[in-house]
């Protein structure tokens, strides 16, 4: 019997140090097979720009960390990196695929801008269990990285949940396990399943009218403590705890559509 095979993203590039810890995570679980982008990508989504059209240039790099079949560095998106691995680069459909570890956390009502989630979800879209890990980090470090932040809690619960989904199926209309580790987390920190916060994490920023970089600015929400009880945003903030957050491609609406026709049919 083959053993399992896992394809790992990111959206911060081949050069991330969380990259290579969600690989150092994954050695040992089965074969593991790398496609990343050749940049930082944050804030990609699940977008798949046009101007990259149908070619797509790979580049075979040496990523040494423990046992790597291969690692592809790709001028992509994550989502197209995803599309382009299941394409081309993977000998199979994989058994899992892991986006991460992010340089931040990807909480509340903006994880659609996230590249890290939007890699998920493409994955997912190949009906590929994914998992989503992301660790909080001070802005100023959400597109480089903290070369001192130490990963062995995101480690951790790496390897324990994709062992978890090799293993188990997940349950329908759960496509993704969001998790969200708090910056000091450990491998003995708990973990509580969550719901996405309704709240905007990221506030918006006006940039100065100097700066001709285009660069989005924001900070984080204010008393980030306060959010829901239960929600990823307060699992973080208020209880310190590891958020897991599933979540699916069915962006529906929970509204009882008896009531929601009847109100949209009823004249003005």
């Amino acid at each position: 019997m083959d053993a399992p095979l896992i394809l790992v993203i990111n959206d911060d590039g081949i050069e991330s140090d969380g990259l290579r810890a969600a690989v150092t995570a994954l050695v040992g679980l089965g074969e593991v097979i790398v496609a990343a982008p050749t940049r930082q990508w944050s804030g990609a989504g699940r977008s798949i720009p046009s101007a990259v059209g149908g070619d797509v240039a790979t580049i075979d790099y040496p990523l040494k960390v423990g046992t790597v079949q291969s690692a592809y560095a790709i001028d992509a998106s994550p989502a197209l990196c995803v599309i382009h691995a299941m394409l081309h680069l993977v000998p199979r459909l994989p058994d899992l695929v892991v986006s991460g570890i992010n340089f931040g956390e990807n909480v509340g009502i903006e994880v659609t801008i996230s590249g890290t989630i939007g890699a998920a979800l493409e994955a997912a879209s190949f009906r590929v269990p994914a998992l989503a890990v992301s660790v909080e980090m001070p802005v100023s470090s959400h597109l480089t990285g903290n070369p001192s932040h130490d990963y062995a809690g995101a480690i951790a619960y790496t390897r324990r949940f994709a062992r978890r989904l090799l293993r188990k199926t997940l349950p329908f209309d759960v496509d993704v396990l969001s998790i969200n580790l708090p910056e000091l987390a450990t491998e003995k920190t708990p973990w509580q399943l969550t719901r996405l916060s309704r709240h905007r994490y990221f506030v918006p920023l006006i940039l100065d009218a100097s700066d001709e970089s285009n660069s989005a600015a924001y900070r984080v929400m204010d008393n980030p403590e306060a959010t829901e009880v239960g929600s990823d945003i307060w699992c973080l903030h208020h209880a310190h705890q590891v958020s897991v957050t599933p979540l699916s491609l069915d962006l529906t609406s929970r509204v009882d559509f008896g009531a929601l026709e009847e109100q949209l049919q009823r004249e003005a």
